[in-house]
C-alpha cells in the first residue's frame, strides 16, 4: 500500500486535512501538538475505469487500491534539538514513499502562526532544516560506529559505503536534501537501507483559504508552485476545511458542491493523482465474475514482478500474461468481443506493464 507522511509546522491545516481522509474527528486545536500521536488514515484511490469494469463484470468483490496516510505532530524550530516535541516522532515516517509537507498558504488572525506571520517559504525551509539535522544525526551515528574502520575500509562494499555517507554529510551540512542530490546506482542501492527522510520525494500541499480556492491559486501558493518546480518536486493547491467540508458529503452532494465551486478534482484526489505521478506509478487490474481489482505498480516493472505483487508463487512460476488494454474493453464493449478482434495478448518475461491493462496471469508452481 501506497504510504505518505503528512508534516507542517503547527496550525497550517494538517489536522483540519487529516480530518477529511479520515472522516474523523481528529483534534483540530489552535494551538502546537494537538496531534502528538501519529493518526493513520486509509483511503481508496479514486479511478474511474474500476467502476466501468463493476458495470461490466458485476464482480462478487470490487477492491480499488488504498493511499495510508500517516499524520505527524507539527514541527517546530529546533525539534532537532529538543524544541517542542523533539524529532523522535520522525521516526514514524522513515518507511513512507513520499513526504506531504502542508504549508499555510491563508491568512486568518484568529488562528494563530507559531512563527507570527505568514510566509510559506520561510515555513518550507524551517521544516527542511529539522529533516536534514534529523538525516544528518543518522550518518553521524553510522560514520561514528564504523569508527576507525571507515579510515582503513579496503572491501568495495565497505569504501562504497563509506564515501556515500561522507557525500550525504557534505550535502547535508550544506543543507541541500538528498533527494536534489546525484547520487549512481549503487549508491542509490546503500541509501535506501538508512531510510533517509530528505531522500524521500516531497509533494508540498498549498493550503489557501475558501475564497482562493474558488480562482485557484493565491500569491502564497504561487511562490511555493515556483519553489516546488525549481527543485523537482510535486505541489497540490487545496483548502483544507472544504476538503473536510466534502468528506461528510454524499457522491451526488459532493459533485454539485465542486460544481458550485468550479472544482472538477477535490484536493485529496489532485494530492493522491500528484503523489503516483511523482512516484511513477501505474495501475493494473485483474476482472471477473469472482472479483475486480486495481493493483499499483511502479512503471518499468515487467509482468512477472506485477505477478507477484498478487502472490509470490504468481511470479515464481510465470508462464505467460494474456493482457487486453482498458481502452479496447471499452471500445468493443466486452471480453469476446476484444479476442475477437484479436486484441488479447499472450505476453511473456520481459513484457513491460503498461498503465490500464486487464491481465490475467498464467502460473505454475511445482514443490
Amino acid at each position: 500500500m501506497l504510504k505518505a507522511g503528512i508534516i507542517g509546522l503547527p496550525n497550517v491545516g494538517k489536522s483540519t486535512l487529516f480530518n477529511a481522509i479520515t472522516k474523523e474527528n481528529i483534534l483540530a486545536a489552535n494551538y502546537p501538538f494537538a496531534t502528538i500521536e501519529p493518526n493513520v488514515g486509509v483511503v481508496t484511490v479514486p479511478d474511474k475505469r474500476l467502476d466501468f469494469l463493476n458495470d461490466l463484470y458485476k464482480p462478487k468483490s470490487l477492491v480499488p487500491t488504498a493511499y495510508e496516510f500517516i499524520d505527524i505532530a507539527g514541527l517546530v524550530k529546533g525539534a532537532s534539538t529538543g524544541e517542542g516535541l523533539g524529532n523522535k516522532f520522525l521516526s514514524h515516517i522513515r518507511e513512507v514513499d513520499a513526504v506531504a509537507e502542508v504549508v499555510r498558504c491563508f491568512v486568518d488572525k484568529d488562528v494563530i502562526h507559531v512563527e507570527g506571520t505568514v510566509d510559506p517559504i520561510r515555513d518550507i525551509e524551517i521544516i527542511n532544516t529539522e529533516l536534514i539535522l534529523s538525516d544528518l544525526e543518522i550518518v553521524d551515528n553510522r560514520i561514528s560506529k564504523l569508527g576507525k574502520k571507515a579510515e582503513m575500509a579496503k572491501e568495495k562494499s565497505e569504501i562504497l559505503e563509506v564515501n556515500t555517507l561522507k557525500k550525504c554529510k557534505e550535502n547535508l551540512l550544506n543543507n541541500k536534501p538528498l533527494r536534489l542530490v546525484d547520487f549512481d546506482d549503487d549508491e542509490r542501492e546503500l541509501i535506501k537501507g538508512f531510510q533517509f527522510i530528505t531522500y524521500k520525494p516531497i509533494i508540498y500541499i498549498a493550503n489557501v483559504s475558501e475564497d482562493d480556492i474558488a480562482v485557484g491559486s493565491n500569491e502564497y501558493s504561487d511562490i511555493v508552485s515556483k519553489y516546488a518546480a525549481n527543485e523537482g518536486s510535486g505541489v497540490v493547491v487545496m483548502c483544507a476545511k472544504i476538503e473536510e467540508e466534502l468528506a461528510g458529503l454524499s457522491d451526488a452532494e459532493k459533485e454539485e458542491f465542486m460544481s458550485d465551486l468550479g472544482i472538477t478534482n477535490s484536493g485529496l484526489d489532485k494530492l493522491i493523482f500528484e503523489t503516483y505521478d511523482l512516484l511513477g506509478l501505474a495501475t493494473f487490474f485483474t476482472a471477473g465474475s469472482d472479483e475486480c481489482r486495481a493493483w499499483t505498480f511502479k512503471k518499468g516493472m515487467k509482468a512477472p514482478q506485477c505477478a507477484g505483487i498478487i502472490h509470490t508463487d504468481f511470479e515464481r512460476g510465470f508462464i505467460k500474461a494474456e493482457a487486453m488494454s482498458y481502452d479496447d474493453l471499452v471500445k468493443y464493449g466486452s471480453e469476446l468481443k476484444v479476442k475477437e478482434a484479436g486484441k488479447v495478448r499472450l505476453e511473456g518475461k520481459d513484457y513491460l506493464m503498461q498503465d490500464g491493462d486487464i491481465v490475467y496471469f498464467r502460473f505454475n508452481v511445482t514443490k
